[in-house]
């Protein structure tokens, strides 16, 4: 079926010439109201504003333009069915074949915007609408609301001659249908933000594609990255493309290195668990620290700097090898160094911020969803439970031992000393092995030395004194861990018992 008359209403008016060209040369009449009508008058196109179409003028500050029964007969009557041609013949009413429509760029009102009535006003009524009324009737409409599938309309209608394939409409109903449901869903997200229920009763997600990637974990999956374009602040310098396992470690690097104090930590991670951490002034010795606590693990794995990275810094890490290395900002030395690597990837995160994003994983037709665990620590969330108490500097220690601790996946053990880690045990189904896997990585590169405390974190409590007793045994002389156990009196007992200070933590902080 040709294609008569076509339905123009856009927010975004870029590229219109592109489709209105192909329009005039199949003789398609236009159809269009406020801002798009002039701008198609004003590129020189026959056009019929939509008042005089529906002889209605638009009533209530412009909230009503296009929603009239000529309008919305024209495009969802069934060109087939006699009682629907009927109803068309007798209100004197005609078809409109093309739909293209995009909305109120709402998205960008809220970030530009606090002021809800103007938001309120810029929630598109009748685009969705036309959009939604289309693509229901794809069988005999076309319904176009993107720009990038300008071209592709342009091309059927010159392969068909005014005319276009039902592939072609069934793919941009889809297309319209993704689109109302994005809207739908940025509305939605926006009132929710009134809402004092910390679980709703529905979640909307939405997320476009950002990038197709080689694989999933494994080459015989799939995987891509979802997310909104404009926040995703991961930018990447140089390298090869990123894999999923090169996301899943970027984020677990990520969010422990905007825990840290700015411009001083290093983070370095393996299969999205921290081999070595550090905070210190001097840059390099904050990277060295955090690589020499795990050298064979940090091999292959991600560095992320919460600073600069300089040339003199750079000239270091070279030295090894490494996946990523992400930072806040390269110095143009550190840059042409760095790129000799050709596959080196490196990311400059200065915009990433750490927020409260909700935490959602993905499994068996599901969703399952937690709030993030970034909280700041502060005295606060602790409390001394040993007879002998912990100086300033101490539980400065203590808090970025159990800061790190949260990122390691359960049971996690943490030792460090002089705020670097020394010891990271991670992953085991028994905290007792995860102690022993701490100390052994300690003793094994000796990266401490006498003269100051060793303490050690724990994510979750000591269900029995083994855990406690391994690792006073191998020197710690401090230790902070959440309650909650049973055995809590046995384990504060066999504390002062040994003359070591002991912490306890008020929240647990598992990380599966």
């Amino acid at each position: 079926m040709r294609i008569k008359s076509a339905l123009i209403s856009v927010s975004n008016k870029e590229k219109l010439n592109d489709i209105l060209k192909v329009l005039k040369k199949f003789n398609i009449k236009l159809i269009s109201s406020g801002g798009t009508y002039k701008k198609i008058k004003s590129l020189g196109y026959k056009c019929v504003e939509v008042t005089d179409f529906t002889g209605f003028p638009e009533i209530l500050d412009g909230r009503v333009k296009t929603l009239h029964p000529k309008i919305h007969s024209g495009i969802l009557y069934k060109r087939q069915k006699k009682s629907h041609k009927k109803v068309i013949k007798k209100f004197n009413f005609e078809s409109i074949d093309l739909v293209v429509t995009n909305f109120y760029p709402f998205d960008k009102t809220i970030k530009q915007t606090r002021n809800h009535k103007k938001i309120i006003e810029n929630i598109d009524i009748g685009g969705p609408t036309l959009a939604r009324a289309a693509a229901k009737n794809y069988e005999d409409v076309v319904v176009i609301t993107k720009i990038k599938h300008y071209k592709k309309l342009v091309d059927e209608l010159n392969f068909f001659k005014g005319k276009t394939s039902l592939q072609f409409r069934e793919k941009m109903s889809q297309e319209a249908f993704f689109e109302t449901a994005s809207y739908d869903s940025i509305i939605f997200n926006y009132f929710s933000r009134f809402s004092e229920e910390k679980i709703p009763e529905k979640l909307f997600v939405k997320a476009n594609l950002i990038h197709k990637l080689r694989y999933g974990e494994n080459p015989h999956q799939f995987g891509a990255i979802y997310g909104n374009e404009e926040e995703f602040k991961i930018k990447k310098l140089h390298g090869k493309e990123l894999s999923y396992n090169n996301y899943n470690d970027i984020f677990a690097c990520l969010s422990l290195a905007k825990t840290l104090p700015k411009n001083r930590g290093t983070v370095i991670v393996k299969h999205a668990n921290p081999s070595g951490v550090s905070i210190e002034n001097d840059h390099l010795k904050s990277y060295f620290s955090a690589m020499y606590c795990d050298p064979i693990s940090a091999f292959g794995g991600i560095v992320a700097c919460n600073y600069k990275v300089s040339l003199k810094i750079a000239k270091e890490i070279i030295k090894n090898y490494y996946e990523v290395i992400i930072a806040n900002g390269f110095d143009k030395k550190a840059i042409k160094l760095l790129k000799n690597k050709k596959n080196l990837r490196l990311i400059d995160a200065t915009k990433v911020k750490s927020e409260k994003y909700n935490k959602i994983v993905s499994t068996m037709n599901s969703l399952l969803v937690q709030t993030n665990d970034n909280e700041v620590f502060d005295k606060n969330n602790f409390k001394v439970v040993s007879k002998i108490k912990p100086s300033k500097k101490l539980m400065e220690q203590l808090i970025f031992s159990f800061n790190v601790c949260r990122s390691v996946k359960s049971n996690a053990i943490v030792i460090s000393q002089n705020n670097k880690t020394l010891g990271i045990g991670s992953g085991q189904p028994s905290r007792l092995d995860s102690c022993k896997i701490a100390i052994e990585k300690m003793k094994k590169f000796k990266k401490f030395n006498n003269k100051n405390p060793i303490v050690a974190a724990s994510d979750a409590f000591f269900p029995f004194v083994d855990g406690i007793e391994s690792l006073v045994q191998s020197g710690i002389t401090a230790i902070i861990q959440p309650h909650g156990s049973i055995k809590d009196k046995e384990i504060i007992k066999f504390a002062n018992d040994m003359g070591i200070v002991l912490i306890f933590s008020k929240s647990r902080h598992f990380r599966h």
